[in-house]
């Protein structure tokens, strides 16, 4: 297959697993979704959806949240991990919010990057997601499944963000990264990784992958 050949049988492919596609964070709006992808920095998003409802139960926007001290909010949020940068990301920027923006999130990477505790991945996730800006926020399972895909050479998640836009039409991506999530997660994860269930990179796969993963899989015991 060309590379055009395995991208066209990839979109194709992730279209007919997932014609719609659910947002794995839960949130309402703009402010609870950059909130809750803020939190997910090194967690689950199954560990996110558990804590973000008692923390908004207390504070669903910037001015609620501002009520709340640092210690406050970071002792409801403990059970995602690294609550003390995050509490503190998340008093300062709905300061911010409230100073700057009317309460509101900007719509812009810009101004969404120069926020406390807000990197490229989480601006992306919010544009995309959020104000249905062209995006493609990338996470493991997107940098693992470009590597196995042959699409991203796997050195760092820069790279295989430029590769998936230079490769995928710009009005897919916001539909794309996350269907590539939910791919990685139902049929091609890291650990428990079973081939023949992965129809993508068993088709189209780089050959360093498929071969690797045949010689490290055990024999079956009679």
């Amino acid at each position: 297959m060309t590379k055009k050949e395995k991208v066209d049988f990839t979109i194709k492919t992730l279209q007919e697993l997932y014609p719609t596609i659910p947002i794995p964070l839960d949130h309402v709006d703009p402010y609870t979704l950059l909130i809750a992808v803020l939190l997910s920095a090194q967690s689950t998003d199954v560990r996110v959806n558990q804590i973000t409802p008692l923390l908004f139960k207390e504070a669903d926007n910037p001015y609620d949240m501002i009520k709340l001290s640092k210690e406050d909010i970071r002792e409801i949020i403990k059970p995602v991990g690294l609550s003390p940068m995050k509490s503190k990301g998340i008093f300062e920027l709905s300061h911010i919010l409230i100073n700057k923006y009317d309460g509101k999130v900007p719509q812009s990477f810009e101004d969404l990057e120069a926020l406390p505790a807000v990197g490229h991945k989480t601006a992306s996730v919010v544009m995309s997601q959020a104000f249905g800006i062209p995006a493609f926020p990338v996470d493991t399972h997107i940098h693992r499944l470009m590597y196995r895909w042959g699409f991203s050479n796997g050195k760092n998640v820069v790279q295989t963000e430029k590769d998936a836009k230079r490769l995928f039409p710009k009005e897919l991506w916001n539909d794309l990264h996350l269907q590539i999530i939910w791919y990685g997660r139902e049929y091609s994860p890291a650990r428990g990784w079973k081939l023949d269930k992965d129809i993508i990179t068993s088709t189209i796969g780089r050959k360093t992958v498929l071969s690797q993963y045949h010689k490290n899989k055990k024999p079956a015991k009679n």
